[in-house]
């Protein structure tokens, strides 16, 4: 196997010298090259025993054999040996580890890799050994459970090296205790890192990891189904984070004892999130809430997190709270939390922005400012405070809270809905919602179907038609064969859906309020860029705009039936009471009225059997229907 992987060979100095020192007594200088190869010869790592196992692979305590002319040694390292990787994704998995390779050395509070090599046919990940970790020092504390202050600091550490990683473009996504391992000093090191983010568009052959990349006690909800649910992005990893913290505080793991599939209706399904414990510091609270939102881009960034930490840090040094120390965090209890999402982008001098338009809804938003430019901000130490906005038509700038207002970039802002206008065939949707844009007009999308984000120039974006929570969609005329299960109508036509939610990347979450269903009903996914809206206003005729109203409810046909049903009777009883009040049964009255009522009752009963006016009822139906009494038998 190893024979079959190409590896780049290291340069052991450059083809040229350069001469230091003072220009009469110069000296050469061999510069040696800053590229380190990450392969490992096979021969030279030693298996020693099993130390751990994990959702990618076992963990391995060996000896790496370093020779050279000068020094012959051995180093204790940990080798992540991974389940077997299909043979035709082995090269692109080592490629893209050099990549991870050659930006991680010497990150601070970040293992060190020592290399990657393949055993029994089995990649294997080499890096420093750490005989300790949180996880471990969790279950050996007494009553089962970390200190504030040592929490505090441990935060401090993992959250600077978790923003080391981000700053060189690379997700964790396996943030857990037994992870975060602990040197000498006692200092928090991530440990396992990248190793999802390596395996995205790796084919798998366990299904299982393919399913869910990682322990399901720690993943956020998009890592469930990246392409569908997803992308996976930085703020996963503030998912993770946040239930590894509150595992240090509590000393349970979130969801404990719960198999994944439980779960997975919890965390996806039904939107539950991870118990806080009480009694904590404010900034604390607040960013461990904000670390477990449903919607990845209302949650901190590790930046944030490293922020409120470190302000914590310092306050809550001693082992024993003060009762001052504890009253000041009991605060928390009544106050808002942050949204995260508009402290994300610190508006400038000279940034275009607009109003704010408000998330997944139909309504209109009030465009006060429909474009403006930035020409002050009030800094208060954060990023939410006050700016100064020119507006046209208005001789002073106004001043409103930068939540009020988003950037606009080359027509573009965060929210909007884009359609990507490369001709190729994707295996994406074509259409995703823009999550980031740079000043320097570059983009991050989220499209149906992949698992990270898009990145690229805005010229290669289009704007694209929005949708909302509440509409109404159905599969358009030419999908013939839908991206995900849409259920139809008796006649063969789908079905119309009502969308309850909208994914990140702007997958759209439907339910079918016109089809019965007992119990809860099931949602339905809808690709974007398959659907149209459908409302009364575009529905032609009668007939369809009954149709329409029938999607509202399953009960509206019933109803219509029960409605349907009464009118008939209705009818019946009028046309009955019409009948009884005909002229000819008037005069028949008068002819009768110098006669006993006895013998009126006779000639009635005569004239229906003769075939009158009564003759098609029953003499007992018409005593029901007319309220007529009945004869006496003789």
């Amino acid at each position: 196997m190893a024979g079959q992987v190409s590896v780049s060979e290291s340069s052991d100095s450059f083809e040229y010298m350069l001469f230091e020192g003072d220009p009469d007594h110069l000296k050469p200088v061999m510069l040696k090259s800053d590229h380190i190869s990450p392969w490992i010869n096979p021969d030279m790592l030693k298996l020693g025993h099993r130390i751990g196992r994990g959702p990618f692979g076992d963990v391995w305590l060996a000896a790496h054999h370093h020779c050279s002319e000068d020094y012959d040694r051995f180093h204790e390292v940990a080798v992540k040996m991974l389940y077997p990787i299909k043979d035709d994704f082995i090269q692109l998995f080592i490629s893209k580890f050099e990549n991870i390779f050659s930006k991680c050395q010497g990150l601070e509070n970040v293992c060190l890799l020592h290399g990657i090599s393949i055993l029994n046919g089995r990649v294997c990940i080499v890096m420093k050994f750490h005989e300790g970790s949180i996880g471990d020092k969790i279950a050996l504390a007494k009553g089962g459970k970390l200190s504030l202050p040592n929490v505090l600091r441990y935060g401090v550490e993992l959250a600077q090296g978790i923003s080391e990683i981000h700053s060189r473009g690379i997700l964790v996504l396996n943030l857990k205790p037994c992870n975060f391992l602990l040197d000498g000093n006692d200092h928090a090191i991530i440990g396992e890192f990248g190793i999802p983010f390596l395996l995205i568009e790796i084919s798998l052959p366990i299904l299982d990891l393919v399913r869910r990349p990682g322990m399901p006690h720690y993943l956020a909800p998009e890592q469930w189904q990246p392409s569908i649910r997803g992308p996976v992005s930085f703020e996963t990893d503030s998912w993770g984070l946040g239930c590894s913290i509150v595992e240090m505080l509590s000393g349970y793991q979130p969801w404990q004892g719960k198999p994944a599939d439980e779960i997975y209706n919890l965390v996806v399904k039904k939107q539950v999130k991870p118990n806080i414990p009480s009694g904590l510091p404010r900034e604390i609270k607040n960013v461990l809430y904000g670390c477990f939102e449903y919607d990845l881009r209302n949650r901190p960034l590790m930046t944030d997190i490293l922020d409120a930490f470190k302000r914590c840090r310092d306050v809550y040094k001693d082992e024993i709270w003060s009762d001052s120390t504890k009253a000041l965090s009991n605060k928390s209890r009544h106050s808002s939390y942050t949204d995260w999402s508009l402290s994300k982008d610190v508006l400038q001098v000279g940034d275009i922005v607009r109003s704010r338009k408000p998330k997944n809804s139909c309504q209109q938003a009030n465009m006060a400012i429909s474009e403006g430019i930035v020409v002050g901000v009030e800094t208060k130490g954060d990023r939410n405070g006050f700016i100064l906005v020119r507006v046209h038509r208005f001789h002073n700038p106004l001043r409103v809270h930068t939540s009020m207002v988003e950037r606009v970039t080359h027509g573009f802002a965060s929210g909007d809905w884009v359609r990507i206008s490369s001709k190729e065939d994707l295996k994406h949707s074509p259409i995703g919602i823009l999550h980031k844009i740079d000043r320097n007009g570059r983009v991050a999308v989220a499209f149906t179907g992949m698992e990270t984000l898009w990145e690229g120039d805005h010229t290669e974006l289009q704007m694209a038609a929005s949708y909302c929570i509440g509409q109404f969609i159905r599969i358009k005329s030419n999908i013939s064969n839908p991206r995900f299960d849409w259920p139809k109508n008796k006649g063969g036509i789908w079905a119309t859906g009502r969308i309850m939610q909208i994914l990140p990347n702007g997958c759209l979450v439907l339910r079918f309020p016109g089809r019965l269903s007992f119990g809860e009903a099931p949602d339905f996914l809808a690709d974007p860029s398959e659907v149209e809206a459908v409302s009364f206003a575009n529905c032609d005729g009668a007939v369809k705009k009954y149709q329409h109203l029938e999607d509202y409810h399953w009960a509206v046909r019933p109803l219509v039936i029960a409605l349907g049903l009464l009118t008939a009777l209705k009818l019946g009883i009028f046309v009955g009471r019409r009948v009884r009040s005909r002229p000819g049964m008037k005069k028949e009255v008068k002819v009768l009225h110098g006669e006993s009522p006895r013998r009126q009752q006779e000639k009635k009963i005569q004239d229906g059997q003769n075939g009158s006016n009564s003759a098609w009822f029953p003499s007992s139906v018409a005593n029901i229907l007319f309220g007529e009494p009945v004869p006496p038998s003789r």
